[in-house]
């Protein structure tokens, strides 16, 4: 009998064919979604209403990934769930079969070859891509040394135009009290070469513009996370006379979606020259925010979006000196939910409501555009359903079609 090691408490597992190798197992008991390039077998399951992910390895693997990303999740790193691991399985015959970990499917979440299903545009790449640097960021911050960074080991999710880039396989990390420059610069210069070596795939398989400098792309990476990383760790030195540089960094930090939870202020011996270096840099400044005032819990674009619209009804209602916690409640009943509502039921697993709120606020504009005119939100909105989502594949647990299946499976191993 295999054994269950910190398993959600689901009667259904047992019913499995845990005696079977995963790569066996009939398709009765699995969910067909996009999966990216792995080492491992990977299957996907349906159980109680909730989507996991298995992954079949070694034992020293299995045991060694599923704390990593418990320690992921306590650092409030973006990261896949782990559910629990399976041990001590064998087959019918006795003979013993590789342990199993179990992650929860991140919902809405795309491996970046499933982002569309046909040709990646370049700039949708460059986001991706900027995703994943900001990713790399907030794992170094915290410690996690990846040792294997790319866009094959992460999934992402639409994030009010942009994307978020959740670490999906911590196989080869390592955690640390903190990372040297040799061990960021190591996993840097990694990121650098898979990509680069993913996109000539994407461009081999037909899935990115013969005319793409490749080479361009990968270097996004390296750009986008130096610049980051600056902005989040160097020091900076200015007069007394020049405070409101002081402001100006952190207004640039939380505009970046980071929090400054300290700062470590140096003044020079005649107390002319001022030298601060942010400390404690936690992420998601917008997020939080956005769900202590009404909430909703969503990724960082999409909450500064939604505080945007907030702030602009704060305005357009002349409640400016109103509490603000007030006006969030009347703009999540009175704007937020209404939109929501009017999208039909059978269609909320397209997109996520924060994402999908955004794409209303968007069509909106160019509606207001075209007629010269105001378009309320409520129409907006029934436009935007009956235009744009109705033709939107499922974001949930997205269910390619065959077509998808048999291009996607020609980049696989």
């Amino acid at each position: 009998m295999p054994r269950f090691v910190s398993v959600a408490a689901d009667p259904g597992l047992l019913a499995l064919p845990w005696h079977t190798p995963l790569a066996e197992w009939p398709q009765e008991h699995l969910v067909a979604l996009p999966r990216g390039i792995s080492r491992h077998v990977v299957r996907f399951i349906r159980l109680g209403g909730h989507v996991y992910a298995l992954k079949e390895s070694a034992e020293r693997y299995v045991v060694r990934e599923n704390r990593l990303l418990r320690d992921l999740e306590r650092l409030d790193v973006p990261a896949v769930e782990a559910v629990g691991i399976v041990l001590d399985r064998t087959t019918a015959q006795g003979e013993p079969i590789d342990p199993i970990l179990l992650t929860r499917h991140l919902s809405f979440s795309l491996p970046y070859r499933a982002v569309f299903s046909r040709t990646l545009r370049p700039d949708t790449v460059v986001r991706l891509v900027d995703a994943l640097a900001a990713l790399l960021v907030r794992l170094h911050l915290a410690g996690f040394f990846w040792g294997d960074c790319s866009l094959s080991n992460t999934l992402f999710r639409r994030d009010a135009g942009a994307f978020a880039a959740y670490l999906v396989d911590a196989e080869t990390g390592d955690l640390h009290d903190e990372l040297s420059p040799g061990q960021r610069s190591y996993d840097l210069d990694l990121a650098h070469t898979n990509i680069f070596g993913e996109l000539l795939d994407l461009q081999a398989g037909g899935f990115l513009a013969e005319e793409a400098e490749l080479l361009e792309l990968a270097d996004t990476v390296v750009d986008r996370y130096q610049k980051l990383w600056a902005e989040l760790t160097e020091p900076e030195e200015f007069d007394t006379g020049e405070m409101y540089r002081l402001e100006q960094r952190i207004n640039r930090l939380n505009d970046l979606g980071f929090d400054v939870a300290e700062l470590d202020i140096h003044t020079d011996f005649d107390g002319r020259h001022i030298r601060i270096q942010p400390k404690v840099v936690d992420a998601g400044h917008h997020s939080r925010r956005l769900l202590r005032l009404t909430g909703l819990d969503v990724e960082e674009n999409q909450a500064r979006r939604l505080l945007n619209d907030l702030d602009a009804f704060r305005a357009a209602t002349e409640q400016q000196n109103e509490d603000e916690e007030i006006v969030a409640h009347q703009w999540l009943t009175d704007v937020f939910e209404p939109v929501v509502r009017a999208v039909p039921a059978d269609l909320r697993g397209k997109l996520e409501p924060a994402e999908m709120f955004h794409e209303v606020l968007e069509h909106r504009w160019y509606l207001s555009e075209n007629a010269g005119r105001e378009v309320p939100l409520v129409e907006a909105a029934r436009s935007y359903v009956d235009d744009v989502l109705r033709t939107r594949p499922d974001e949930r647990e997205r269910l390619p079609s065959a077509e998808d299946l048999s291009a996607l499976s020609e980049l696989e191993p």
